[in-house]
């Protein structure tokens, strides 16, 4: 029983750093988010976690906030660092000469530059470690961050809006708006937790998107799908707001090239692959520029080509109660009610009344 009692102890306080660890969503990335609580005789005595990229690590912020660390137990869901190749020092020297008498982590750090060294470290100065309490909780916290550091590739989402009867916009071109106010703040805050957000130069050209988040925190990244460089000057997407990377092929314009890269836009050069750019070497060049997860918001064709060749982690769809047909405008749509989403089996089944 006691044993038990101090697992279900070893969890909270864990849970209590993971939770703290995730307010620093859409802040520190390509770093991961890390939270850090330090007790002493059953007591949280200190607590911290990454606030910003660039800023004190979990560690240093928890030791900053208590007054005796020392013979302390430490609850981190990250192994701490031990690496100076980095904006921040590391945390393991830290730890060390703080006192701190246990240390429970939930995970290993897969950074190539860690992978068990801080733990080692610190074993060997007598810290006593503990691996894995709430493990599978720490690894989809920093699911992002692990698949970037593993595969030197960011984490793709693809996100779609769809009316009820499977369209993404009117014959016209027309898809404003088919989602509701609600769904597209979601995409604003989706946006925000994204590095990078990613469209097609045909949604540029159909819609001139800011693609911001609105307010909602950060702007991400913008980042255009241009293989003939049609991008006009004046699109908001070239705007101060972000940084904007057109990826274009070698061949188009490079009068044109020259002149978006003293706008301050970053221009990435690919090859082509079946008359479209290589989207592998797209995802490894965005990795490059420290662009750990994308937002894909681009239409059907960009869709179906990282769906294709499978380059993508999370698939997310909105079905919006809209019958489009051949309406010109979405306003013109015919709507839907009585909405019923039924468990059907392994299916999804989505049920509803046109609203004559």
């Amino acid at each position: 029983m006691k044993k038990l009692l101090n697992e279900n102890a070893h969890n909270m306080f864990m849970r209590k750093a993971i939770i703290l660890a995730a307010k620093g969503k859409g802040n520190v990335s390509p770093n991961p988010m890390v939270g850090c609580i330090i007790v002493k005789k059953n007591k949280i005595i200190g607590a911290g976690y990454h606030k910003i990229f660039g800023g004190p690590h979990a560690e240093i912020e928890a030791l900053k906030d208590c007054a005796s660390p020392s013979g302390s137990d430490m609850y981190v869901n990250l192994e701490p660092c031990c690496h100076y190749n980095k904006k921040t020092v590391p945390c393991v020297p830290e730890i060390i000469k703080a006192g701190i008498k246990r240390i429970f982590v939930a995970m290993k750090d897969p950074n190539p530059n860690v992978n068990g060294r801080g733990l080692s470290q610190l074993r060997r100065s007598g810290i006593r470690c503990y691996v894995g309490h709430l493990r599978n909780e720490a690894e989809k916290l920093n699911e992002t961050y692990i698949k970037y550091v593993t595969t030197n590739v960011p984490f793709v989402t693809l996100k779609t809006a769809y009316s009820f009867d499977l369209k993404t916009h009117a014959y016209t071109g027309d898809s404003r708006w088919i989602s509701s106010v609600d769904s597209r703040e979601y995409v604003h805050k989706m946006r925000t937790d994204s590095d990078g957000v990613l469209v097609g130069i045909k949604t540029v050209l159909c819609d001139d998107p800011a693609l911001t988040s609105h307010g909602a925190g950060k702007n991400p990244v913008r980042i255009v799908l241009d293989t003939h460089l049609r991008i006009p000057l004046s699109a908001k997407i070239l705007d101060d707001k972000s940084k904007t990377v057109v990826a274009t092929s070698f061949i188009s314009d490079h009068k044109k090239k020259r002149v978006l890269e003293n706008m301050g836009i970053i221009i990435l050069e690919l090859p082509l692959k079946n008359k479209k750019l290589d989207l592998k070497r797209l995802l490894s060049k965005l990795a490059g520029l420290n662009i750990s997860s994308i937002l894909v918001e681009g239409g059907e064709e960009v869709t179906k080509s990282f769906m294709e060749e499978k380059l993508f982690d999370r698939r997310v769809i909105f079905i919006c109660p809209l019958i489009i047909g051949r309406a010109k405008k979405i306003k013109d749509s015919a709507a839907i009610k009585q909405i019923s989403v039924i468990d059907s089996g392994r299916d999804i089944m989505l049920q509803g009344d046109i609203d004559v």
